[in-house]
C-alpha cells in the first residue's frame, strides 16, 4: 500500500516512515509541508494519508478539506496527527471526514492498528468497484428476467454506500432499509436494532447513519462484548490526565465525543456493565458528559444507534439490564430476521458472495448448480449471512470450479471440522475429526476470520484472543 505522509518534524516524520516500511511493509512518500503533499497526492491519487496538523503554508485540516473537495478524494483515507492536546482541532478533523486522529508522540501499535483497518477499507472498496463493473456489463447482456435479479446486487451496494455486503433480495428486506432512510432523518431518536448474530445489525446501524446518500459525519462503533469492565468507562466518556494509573499524558477523547455531530454505534448493548447504564441514560437524555477525572461538562449532538443480538426485554425481567434505559432505547426499535426465515435471498446471497470471491481470489466461480442451490436453501445457517458468507469463501478457497457443485458443500451435511457448544466456543474434546483428508490450514483460516468478526476487524484483540502475536496474527489470514 502507498502512504503519504507529510510532517514538518523530520525526527518524528522519519521515525513513522521507517516503522512503516520496515516492520509493516508498505510505501512512504513523504513531505515537509501540505503544499507540496497536495501537489504530490494531485499526481497520485494515494487513498492514504498521515498527515500532521500544525505545519507551515498548509494545515492538516485544510489539506484534508481541499482532497475531500475533489473527486478522487472521496475514497482516500487520512490519518491527522497532533501535538497538541486540542479536542476541537480532533473533532473538526473527524467532520471533516478524516478516518482517525492520533496524538503526539504516536503510539506505534495504535497506527498499525489503523493502518490495518484503513487497508482492510481499501481493499473492500477496490473489490466493490470491481463487482460493480461486473454487474453493470452483466446487466447489458442479460435478459429481462436475469436483469431484474442483477439489479438487486447493485441494490445491494447502491443503497448503503460503503458499508460492505448487503443484499436487498426481499420484501423484508427491502420494508427494513424503507425504515432506516425514515429513521436517518431524525438523529434525536435512540435505535435499538435486534438480531441474531450474522444477520447484519451493523449494516442495518450504518444504513440508518448514512441514509441514502454519502455522509462526512463520523460513524463511531463501540462493541460493549469486547471491552473489559474496567476500561469501559473511559473507552466511552474518555479521561483527563492523571485520571487513573497509566492514563495518557494530556488525557484521551472517548467514542462519545469522536461521534460529534454524527452516529455512536453501541454494538452488544447488552454486555454493558450494569453500573455504567445509568450514565449512558443520562448522556442519551442530557446530551452530555463528563470525562472520568474531570468536573467539565461536555455537550454532545450525537445519534445513538444499539444493537443486541439478545431479547433485552428478557434481559430487564432477569435483572441483567435496567428498565429506564431499556425503555430510553425502544423507541423505534428495528428486527432482522434470522437468514432461516427469509430463504429467498439465501441464493441472491450466495451468487453476491461467489462473485466476490472469486474476483478477489483469482478463481474460475461463475454459478452455483441446481443440486447446490437446494443444499444452501435447506440449510438452517444458525450462523446467518456470515456463516453462509464464510461458506462460500471456504468453497472458493478450497477448490476452483466454474460451477459450485453439492460436492463442494458437503461439510455443511456431515459437519466434519468442528462443534460449537450453545456459547459459540470451541469446546476441547468435542472436536470431531473426519473420515477423509482436509485441508488445516483453511480451518485455521475460517477460525481466524470468524475470531476478527467477533471483534470488528480489530486485529490487536483477535491476536489477543487467540493468544497470537500481531505478526502470527498476518501470517495466519
Amino acid at each position: 500500500m502507498d502512504i503519504l505522509l507529510v510532517d514538518d518534524e523530520e525526527l518524528s516524520r522519519n521515525a513513522i516512515k521507517d516503522f512503516i516500511t520496515e516492520q509493516l511493509g508498505h510505501s512512504v512518500f513523504d513531505y515537509t509541508n501540505g503544499v507540496e503533499a497536495y501537489n504530490a497526492w494531485k499526481d497520485k491519487h494515494f487513498k492514504v494519508i498521515i498527515s500532521d496538523i500544525k505545519m507551515p503554508l498548509m494545515d492538516g485540516n485544510k489539506l484534508l478539506e481541499m482532497i475531500k473537495k475533489e473527486p478522487e478524494g472521496k475514497n482516500t483515507d487520512m490519518i491527522l496527527m497532533t501535538g497538541y492536546a486540542d479536542v476541537n482541532s480532533a473533532v473538526q478533523a473527524l467532520r471533516n471526514g478524516a478516518w482517525d486522529y492520533l496524538q503526539k508522540p504516536v503510539d506505534i501499535e495504535e497506527l498499525a492498528s489503523i493502518l490495518d483497518k484503513i487497508e482492510e477499507h481499501q481493499t473492500l472498496l477496490s473489490e466493490n468497484h470491481q463487482l460493480k463493473n461486473e454487474f453493470t456489463q452483466s446487466l447489458d447482456n442479460a435478459t429481462e428476467d436475469i436483469r431484474k435479479k442483477l439489479s438487486y446486487f447493485q441494490t445491494a451496494y447502491s443503497n448503503v454506500t460503503g458499508i460492505g455486503n448487503v443484499g436487498i433480495f426481499s420484501e423484508t428486506m427491502l420494508s427494513i432499509m424503507s425504515v432506516c432512510d425514515k429513521l436517518h432523518e431524525d438523529r434525536s431518536i435512540p435505535v435499538l436494532i435486534e438480531g441474531e448474530t450474522g444477520t447484519g445489525k451493523e449494516i442495518i446501524a450504518r444504513k440508518v447513519h448514512f441514509g441514502k446518500n454519502d455522509s462526512p459525519l463520523p460513524f463511531v462503533t463501540i462493541n460493549c462484548a469486547a471491552i473489559s469492565p474496567s476500561l469501559f468507562e473511559s473507552e466511552l466518556f474518555g479521561y483527563e490526565e492523571g485520571a487513573f494509573t497509566g492514563a495518557k499524558k494530556r488525557g484521551n477523547i472517548g467514542k462519545m465525543e469522536m461521534a460529534q455531530q454524527g452516529t455512536l454505534f453501541l454494538d452488544e448493548i447488552g454486555e454493558m456493565p450494569l453500573d455504567l447504564q445509568p450514565k449512558l441514560l443520562r448522556a442519551i437524555q442530557q446530551q452530555e458528559i463528563y470525562r472520568v477525572g474531570s468536573s467539565r461538562k461536555i455537550k454532545l449532538d450525537v445519534r445513538f444507534v444499539c444493537a443486541t443480538n439478545r431479547t433485552l426485554l428478557e434481559q430487564v425481567q432477569a435483572g441483567k439490564f435496567r428498565a429506564d434505559l431499556y425503555y430510553r432505547l425502544n423507541v423505534a426499535k428495528i428486527f432482522i430476521p434470522p437468514l432461516k426465515d427469509r430463504k429467498a435471498e439465501i441464493y441472491p446471497l450466495s451468487q453476491m458472495f461467489l462473485h466476490q470471491f472469486a474476483e478477489s481470489k483469482q478463481k474460475k466461480f461463475r454459478i452455483i448448480s441446481n443440486e447446490a442451490r437446494k443444499l444452501l436453501e435447506n440449510y438452517e445457517w444458525p450462523g446467518n449471512i456470515r456463516e453462509l458468507q464464510n461458506t462460500i469463501e471456504r468453497v472458493v478457497l478450497l477448490y476452483d470450479d466454474i460451477e459450485l457443485k453439492a460436492k463442494h458443500l458437503q461439510f455443511l451435511e456431515n459437519d466434519l471440522y468442528y462443534t460449537i457448544d450453545e456459547q459459540n466456543v470451541l469446546t476441547p474434546g468435542k472436536i470431531i475429526i473426519p473420515e477423509e483428508p482436509f485441508d488445516l490450514d483453511s480451518l485455521e483460516k475460517e477460525i481466524v476470520q470468524k475470531t476478527l468478526a467477533k471483534f470488528n476487524g480489530n486485529k490487536s484483540k483477535t491476536a489477543e484472543f487467540l493468544n497470537l502475536t500481531r505478526s502470527a496474527l498476518r501470517s495466519r489470514m
